[in-house]
């Protein structure tokens, strides 16, 4: 498989971003919702350590996605579809950026308004501070929830064309080997 992405395909780096990035962010809307129902700080504290650096590593592949479609690869064409269908993958896919560096912006200014980061990677947990009282903790509930719908979303018309359409569209951002 190239590197970079055919006429018809996409290419090795686009297809491992899609991929990492979909499991991280399955992880993260786990590891967050998980999170916030806990009232035990420590515990909280726990899941988070492993929350906050997914979700920088997210915003870096998010940025280094966006990177390599503007300096480095070309996106394959437009599978053949109804200019609704393609519009509205379009308009799904510019809101998963729109919401996921959304997510990163509050997560991070959740981080620093509250001073949890030093807490939470090596301090006392039992002094974690309740998130509701900054300003950022409302939108990041309401992405995680934008994060869901689009995922719905964007995996339903996947399996929707690769099941019922059958025309081969979810093979386009897959690692086998595709005849040419």
């Amino acid at each position: 498989m190239a590197v970079k992405s055919s006429p018809t395909h996409y290419g090795t780096v686009a297809v491992t971003i899609h991929w990492l990035s979909a499991l991280f962010i399955v992880m993260l809307i786990g590891s967050g919702f998980r999170a916030a129902g806990f009232e035990d700080s420590v515990a909280k504290a726990g899941i988070l350590q492993f929350h906050v650096p997914f979700g920088v590593t997210i915003l870096l592949l998010t940025l280094g996605r966006i990177g390599w479609w503007w300096f480095a690869d070309k996106k394959p064409t437009s599978a053949p579809m109804p200019n609704w269908q393609d519009r509205s993958a379009r308009a799904v896919h510019f809101l998963f950026y729109v919401v996921i560096l959304g997510m990163t912006a509050s997560g991070i200014g959740m981080m620093v308004l509250s001073g949890a980061g030093p807490i939470i990677f090596g301090g006392d947990a039992a002094l974690l501070p309740d998130f509701w009282d900054y300003l950022p903790r409302t939108p990041h509930g309401i992405g995680a929830r934008a994060l869901i719908a689009l995922f719905v979303l964007h995996a339903g018309a996947a399996l929707y064309h690769h099941f019922f359409k059958k025309d081969g569209l979810l093979g386009r951002m897959w690692l086998a080997k595709r005849n040419r």
